[in-house]
Formats: structure tokens, sequence, C-alpha cells
């Protein structure tokens, strides 16, 4: 019995240092998460700040929607000119996080900051927040490399600025951690939890001191939780399921195609720039020029036209397919929205209620983060129709398959199993 004791006391005491020890280690995480936070929501707001420019200058020079074929030609040669991969991207960032290597290289951060701003400014259907994880995820593996962190350690720093990218321009903490950590391989690193949400508050309290604002959206029709409700919105999150589906299979197409028949980057680029320029000023510059935000407003105030998000969804695949920058969540978002305000009514369903629960189930259904749609949902619209926010997200997350925005996202072999 005493030998029993005495190991007893020795597994205890040990415990006790891997304790102190376990503590040590997430202070110091929590430490880098809040300097990193603080570097990528200054970078972050400055980004959103130029993309702001250059849409409202776009918007008022509607001419300069001509010139993006001559911006794509110089996103490919500073691209050249700096010896860095035009594929820089979030598939690199998923990479980086599971191959645990020593990180994105500092460069990918002014690449992408410019060539964002580009895309924008010539009015590219792209979005933004590709551009902010890379910022984010460049900058936090500086820092990582500059403290000398083990590579095991730089997979956290990684999220961290992923996060806090992501939350400078959306302005929306719990969502960018939560998606920091879910985009992965469709589960939550728990490890990173603290360290990561710190980064994102630090990113949103310093994007705030710099001026920039949350964005936010209002439903103004909310309908009763009735049971036929309730299968009117199923209805309408499975049909989401499939044009997520189909959202992912173009986008990948696109890809291939321009691959397939303009090996040259400078070809590709230009002839896809003259292309989406051609288009977009054809079925109007005022609507498809640019991320859409203003669209997406409209939508959940219930106005959209009937084809808005087949029209989206074609120049989105041509723009980031012959290698413009910027993302395809921001789309992914036009395109779920101007869906649900199209199709919403046909249910029976309120076009601007349609339009908000069909963006957050286009979201889920194309990134396969249904946890971190969620907690968008509830950041943007608030907590008053969470309930129908949630079923709509579940249900195009299980029915979209193993279909993925990105490539190189490790999915689960299957939905439908707990295996």
């Amino acid at each position: 019995m005493i030998r029993a004791l005495s190991r007893r006391r020795g597994v205890i005491k040990k415990s006790g240092v891997h304790y102190i020890d376990d503590i040590t280690k997430i202070i110091e995480y929590c430490i880098y998460g809040i300097l990193i936070g603080a570097v990528v929501g200054f970078a972050g707001t400055y980004l959103g700040k130029a993309i702001g420019l250059a849409t409202k200058f776009r918007s008022e020079n509607t001419w300069i929607i001509s010139c993006l074929p001559v911006a794509g030609l110089l996103i490919v040669l500073i691209y050249q000119l700096a010896k860095t991969s035009t594929d820089l991207g979030t598939n690199r960032i998923l990479n980086t996080i599971r191959n645990n290597d020593e990180g994105l290289p500092l460069v990918g951060a002014p690449l992408i900051f410019v060539s964002t701003v580009l895309t924008h400014l010539c009015g590219g259907s792209a979005g933004r927040e590709s551009a902010a994880l890379l910022l984010g995820a460049s900058l936090a593996c500086f820092i990582g490399r500059k403290i000398k962190l083990k590579h095991s350690d730089m997979r956290i720093i990684t999220m961290c600025g992923m996060a806090a990218g992501f939350t400078a321009l959306f302005g929306t903490p719990f969502a960018a951690c939560i998606f920091a950590l879910e985009i992965l391989a469709n589960k939550i690193r728990y490890a990173a939890l603290l360290p990561v949400f710190l980064s994102s508050i630090s990113a949103k309290l310093f994007a705030t001191l710099f001026g920039a604002e949350a964005e936010s959206y209002t439903i103004e029709v909310i309908p009763d939780l009735d049971v036929l409700t309730v299968l009117k919105v199923c209805v309408l999150a499975a049909l989401t399921a499939l044009l997520s589906v189909g959202m992912c299979i173009v986008l990948e197409t696109s890809h291939e195609l321009y691959k397939k028949f303009l090996k040259n980057q400078y070809i590709r680029i230009f002839v896809g720039g003259v292309v989406v320029a051609g288009l977009t000023i054809l079925f109007g510059a005022e609507t498809y020029a640019g991320a859409g935000g203003n669209i997406i407003e409209k939508a959940i105030e219930g106005e959209t036209e009937s084809f808005a998000f087949v029209i989206k969804l074609l120049l989105t695949a041509l723009t980031l397919g012959a290698g413009f920058k910027g993302g395809e969540i921001v789309p992914t978002l036009f395109v779920g929205a101007t869906f649900g305000c199209a199709v919403g009514p046909l249910l029976g369903l309120d076009p601007g209620f349609a339009a908000a629960m069909a963006m957050m189930a286009n979201f889920a259904g194309n990134t396969n983060c249904p946890l971190a749609a969620i907690a968008l949902a509830t950041e943007l619209f608030g907590g008053n129709s969470i309930l129908f926010f949630t079923l709509s997200i579940i249900i195009s997350y299980t029915l979209s398959g193993k279909y993925s925005l990105y490539s190189d996202q490790k999915l689960m072999d299957s939905k439908f199993s707990i295996d």
C-alpha cells in the first residue's frame, strides 16, 4: 500500500508539472495571438479601406473596367518579379497548416494586397476574404519565424493570422475564429481555440480603432415558427445545397479549362480580363463589377434580378479562373442571397428572409464550415432567426456532399456516418 501511495503521489506530481507546462504554453500562445491580431487588424483595416476606395473610384468611372486585362498583366508581372507563384492563396494556407512547414512567405502579404485592389478597381468579380486570410497568415508566419517558433507552433499561429484577417474585413470575430479552426478538416482544433479567439478579438479592437465598421444586415420580415414555414425553409436549403455543388463544380472547371487551353499565364489572364470586362459591361457594371456588397443588401431588402445569381457565378468563375485575386466567399454570399431572393417567393417565403437563409446556406455548402456559418449568421443578422438559419445551414452543408471551394480542404469520408 505504501508503494501504491508513493506511485500515486508520483503520478500526481508529474501531472502537476505537465499542467504547469501546459498553462505556460497556452499563455505564450495567447500573447502571440493578441500580437498577431493587432498587426493583422491594422493591415486588414487598410486593405478594406483600399478596396473601398477602389470600388468608389470604379463606380464613378466605369471606363476603368475596360482596363481589367491590363490589370491582369500587372498582377502576373508583380508575382513573377517577386518570384512567387500566383497560386498562393487559401489552398496554400491549408497546406501550410496541415503539413507543418515553415509557413507562408512575407511577400505574399503585399502581393495579395496590391493584386486584390487591382482586381476590384477594374471590376473583376471577386471577393476579398482570400486576400484577408492570406494577408493575415503571411504576417503571422513572418512573426512566428522572427520569434523562432517551432514548426508545430506555426500551425496555431497561422490560424491566428487567418482569423485576424477575416475579422479585420468583416468585423465578425466569433465567426472568424470558428472558420479558421473549422476550415482545415471539418472539425475544431480546440487546442487553438483560446489563442485564435483572442487574436480575433485583438483584430476587432484594432480594426475598430482605425475606423473599420462591422457588416450587418436586417431581416424586415421574420415568419412565425410553424410546420409549413419549416418545410419551406427545408426545401429552400436543399435547393441551395444543389446551388453550392454547382458553384463548386463551375469554379473548379473554370480553373481547369483556362489552364488547359491557355497555358501561358499572361495570355490566360489577359483573355480572361477581356471576357470578364465585356460581360460585366454587357450585363451591368453597377450590379456585377467587384464584390457586389450593395447587391447583397438589396437582395435582403427583397430586390433582385431573376438570374443575377447565374450571371454572378459565371463572372466569378471567369475572374478567379483566369488568375485574378480576391476570393470566393463574398461572391458565394452574393449568389446565395440573390438565389434566395428569386426562389423564395416561389415557395411562399418573403424574398428578403429567403435571401438571408440561402446566403448563409450557400456559405455552409461551399466551405463545409457549418458552425462558422451559424456564427456568421448570428453576427451579421442577430439572433432573432437563428433557428431558421441553423436549419438551413445544416441541411445545405449535409446535402452538399464532398464538394468544396477549396480543393485542398480535407473532408470527412461521409457526412452521413459518425465512424
